[in-house]
């Protein structure tokens, strides 16, 4: 196979026989389970709380937790704070900001400074969601000109991966991950979040990081009153005000909009959210959404949230229940709100018009309605860079730049590991389930003349977590026709790990049907989210999407402190239980793609593991951070492995069982020759 298309033609099958896929909801209803114990859980402790104090010790706790999560926070340098222009409009002006949030991470940013008013003023952080054209969006536009007419000084700045801030910008105004899409942002937002995930980051970190420093830009300016700051923004400028004011005490109070619900709730109902948006660790700290804003009581707050929004109104209900529970025992219920609009997902007249109130009265403010007489301005008049784009800029570096020099110094930092340090390592970072004897499993009626190599095929469901569903599927080709139990054997085994399908993949690749008749015993693994599990829950044919169904469970383990690596290894690894309980103890584990990952991994930790070969085994995860541009999954990135060790330790230690590598692939899942490996 010479390149990614080509690897995912295993499951190109004919009309008559599409892969098996039995089990296609079992990942979401496995996850369903856990996400409803962790929210239950969440909510009878928040609202078991009975007195002032608890609530104060509920509060502290919560922004022990956050600082954990988000942090820790890069040093402090130098703004490098410029004006690039300014736009009168009478009541107010527009200043074009230029800074840098971290050396040579350049962020762009509008600043509207009213007219004609003397004394410090109140001021409004503004983060962007997931427009296009970020801050000249005509929300942020809207409440910007309208916050200014009442006297408030607004900052609204553009994030990573849009408006003049793309990360892979293309050279023609787009970005290269999306071409012909005018909203790439969720690609870019997601291809940063896979390479900075394998140096134990996270690209939401940098959001919020932005936005702290954006305030360090706010409060520089001498029109503004420090004590009267808030922060307001929609959807996933919604999801950036909750973290700012769970993160920066500097903030008065804070007007989220369409984004506070609970992940649990998302998750049920299969509404994937942007990496930046999924704190990795957060289920696992047993915090839910509405917990950002319990980390800044007793600060006002207003949710605001409409009606038809793709967001669960259950959820942010809810979340608001248990945050006024909390403000009422601190004696401040009169500073939480929440306003319910009409509309769809986006920050609407009424919205503005609950928010504008909100802030007036916690700022004390008196003003008109300001909403009379907006007037849109064009894309390019709000521009402050002259290329519209950060990149451009003399000595800035984008962020796959940043990550690879990171990843460079990395490699430096953790060596070369062998032996048991190597297998120390691999263990802390996997942090596995402890296995105890062969898995539960069951017995599915046998296949024939499914076109494997043999006749027959026996299958099983593999019990790989029995408290909350996850299972592995088994296959093991047979001479002869088997339903009562497994037969029992002895000596040399195969196992195959597969890519997408062991199914399609033993029937349709030349080299797996030559190993099934060769060998005694073969037995080919199914593991969690792929082949008989392969989800098709989220949308319609998702599932390679940066916004699909394996990218929603590899994002969901991450915030439950775990991966899907990890499961995916632990699935392997009670599969070589049961095939041991079986008597084959002597394993030859096979592995392509994606399954190369989790295969190689428990190759490793496993002594009944003899052999290995390694089809389309990614490189290095080295390559896949220091590469411009890569393919590989969510799925496949083990977070924080490039602190610990990378792929090639791996390989190395697998020589003394046989390591063979066939064709492996390079960061863009494509095949590469053994010598190059």
């Amino acid at each position: 196979m010479r390149g990614r298309d080509q690897a995912m033609s295993t499951t190109s099958t004919t009309q008559e026989r599409p892969p098996l896929n039995r089990f296609p909801r079992m990942l979401q209803e496995y996850l369903t389970r856990r996400m409803r114990l962790a929210y239950r859980a969440n909510h009878a402790r928040v609202m078991a709380l009975k007195t002032r104090e608890a609530a104060e010790a509920y509060v502290a706790e919560v922004r022990g937790k956050a600082a954990w999560i988000f942090g820790p926070w890069p040093e402090k340098t130098p703004l490098n704070l410029r004006v690039t222009g300014e736009l009168d409009r009478g009541a107010y002006l527009v200043r074009k900001l230029v800074f840098e949030s971290r050396p040579g991470c350049a962020v762009t940013a509008d600043l509207y400074v009213p007219q004609g008013l003397s004394g410090p003023r109140p001021a409004v952080l503004s983060p962007c969601g997931h427009s296009w054209s970020a801050k000249a969006g005509e929300p942020y536009q809207s409440y910007a000109q309208g916050l200014a007419r009442m006297g408030y000084v607004v900052l609204i700045f553009d994030p990573m991966g849009q408006g003049e801030r793309l990360q892979y910008p293309d050279g023609r105004g787009g970005s290269v991950w999306a071409p012909n899409d005018r909203f790439p942002s969720v690609h870019e937002h997601n291809a940063m979040d896979r390479k900075l995930s394998l140096l134990g980051d996270w690209v939401g970190r940098w959001f919020v990081w932005d936005g702290i420093r954006a305030m360090d830009a706010l409060l520089e300016q001498p029109e503004v009153d420090p004590a009267r700051v808030g922060v307001t923004g929609v959807s996933g400028g919604g999801t950036m005000s909750a973290f700012a004011a769970a993160c920066d005490p500097r903030l008065a109070m804070s007007a989220p909009c369409c984004w506070v619900s609970s992940w649990h709730h998302n998750a049920v109902n299969e509404e994937p959210l942007d990496g930046e948006q999924c704190p990795p660790g957060i289920l696992a700290a047993g915090l839910e959404q509405s917990d950002l804003l319990i980390a800044a009581a007793p600060r006002p707050v207003i949710v605001l949230t409409e009606e038809q929004d793709f967001f669960d109104q259950r959820g942010s209900l809810e979340a608001f229940e248990r945050v006024r529970h909390v403000y009422r025992l601190l004696g401040a219920e009169d500073r939480v709100a929440y306003y319910a609009g009409p509309g769809g997902h986006g920050y609407w007249p009424g919205a503005r018009q609950a928010m504008y109130g909100f802030f007036n009265r916690h700022a004390g403010i008196e003003a008109d309605d300001p909403d009379a007489g907006l007037v849109m301005e064009e894309y390019a008049a709000l521009q402050c860079t002259p290329t519209g784009q950060t990149a451009d800029l003399p000595g800035m570096r984008t962020v796959p730049d940043l990550v690879r020099e990171r990843s460079q110094l990395l490699a430096g930092e953790r060596g070369s590991p062998a032996g048991e340090e190597l297998l120390s390592r691999v263990r802390d970072l996997l942090r596995l389930p402890v296995r105890s004897g062969p898995p539960e499993y069951r017995i599915l009626r046998p296949w024939s003349s499914r076109g494997y190599a043999r006749k027959h095929a026996s299958q099983f469901v593999i019990e790989t977590d029995l408290r909350f569903g996850a299972q592995a599927v088994v296959t093991k080709l047979e001479d002869e026709r088997r339903a009562a139990r497994p037969a029992r054997g002895s000596g040399p085994a195969v196992l195959y790990v597969p890519h997408l399908s062991s199914d399609a993949e033993l029937r349709e690749d030349q080299f797996l049907r030559e190993l099934q008749k060769e060998e005694p015993a073969f037995f080919a693994c199914d593991y969690r989210g792929i082949g008989e599990s392969l989800p098709d829950t989220c949308r319609p044919d998702s599932l390679f999407g940066h916004y699909g169904s394996d990218y929603q469970y590899a994002v969901s383990a991450r915030m439950l402190g775990e991966s899907y690596v990890s499961w995916r290894v632990h699935d392997v690894l009670a599969t070589l239980d049961w095939m041991a309980s079986l008597g084959y103890d002597q394993v030859h584990l096979v592995a392509r793609g994606w399954g190369a990952i989790p295969g190689s991994l428990a190759a490793l930790l496993d002594e009944r593991v003899r052999r290995v070969t390694l089809i389309n085994a990614p490189r290095s995860y080295a390559e896949i951070a220091e590469t411009p541009l890569e393919k590989w999954p969510l799925s496949a990135m083990l977070p924080g492995v490039l602190e610990r060790f990378d792929l090639p330790d791996v390989h190395r230690e697998l020589e003394a069982k046989g390591l063979g590598l066939v064709e492996p692939w390079d960061a863009m899942m494509i095949g590469v020759s053994v010598r190059g490996a």
